[in-house]
């Protein structure tokens, strides 16, 4: 929801988790080093089973950073790439925004001028999709996040209000 906010506000966009699911679904290496690690049942139709290989590595942390070795260096060299393309295109963005949901957690804030974070209450968020507690423990505290983010937006309001915060994040960027 923020990172089309982010769109519909002139920003180029990009989501880590599209990044991921890309290289899940099409790249040979990858799909590879699953079947060597996962076995066979690793690899669906379209590519990697995301709900298989979830079944096994949020529930074994050895696995899971395992899979974060594999896949986050992969993710920062696709994220580059899409920066460097934008740099080089004769009509760039003024502002690239990128949607990275383990910021903190994976130290990636250093690869970034300047760090949005999005919050919810714990009530919308378990209403938008449901509440993983595997996952929410690896994740630094919301307010954590927002005392080290450079703007920050608790997302509880309507949409209107969520573009007013995106237009004048973009508008103090671009000045």
């Amino acid at each position: 929801m923020a990172l089309e906010a982010f769109a519909r506000h002139g920003a180029a966009t990009r989501s880590s988790d599209e990044i991921v699911h890309a290289l899940l679904r099409d790249d040979p290496e990858v799909r590879r080093a699953l079947v060597e690690r996962f076995g066979a049942e690793a690899i669906g139709a379209d590519g990697a089973d995301r709900a298989a290989i979830a079944r096994v590595v949020f529930n074994d942390s050895e696995q899971l950073q395992w899979l974060e070795q594999l896949l986050h260096p992969r993710v920062v060299q696709e994220h580059s790439k899409w920066q460097q393309e934008l740099a080089a295109a004769p009509d760039h963005p003024l502002v690239a925004v990128t949607e990275v949901p383990l910021l903190y957690e994976t130290g990636a804030d250093e690869r970034f001028d300047h760090v949005v974070v999005i919050t919810a209450s714990p009530e919308v968020r378990a209403a938008r999709r449901p509440v993983d507690d595997a996952r929410e423990q690896r994740l630094i505290p919301d307010a954590e996040k927002v005392r080290l983010a450079d703007y920050s937006y608790v997302n509880d309001g309507t949409l209107e209000e969520l573009d007013a915060f995106v237009a004048d994040v973009l508008a103090r960027l671009t000045a």
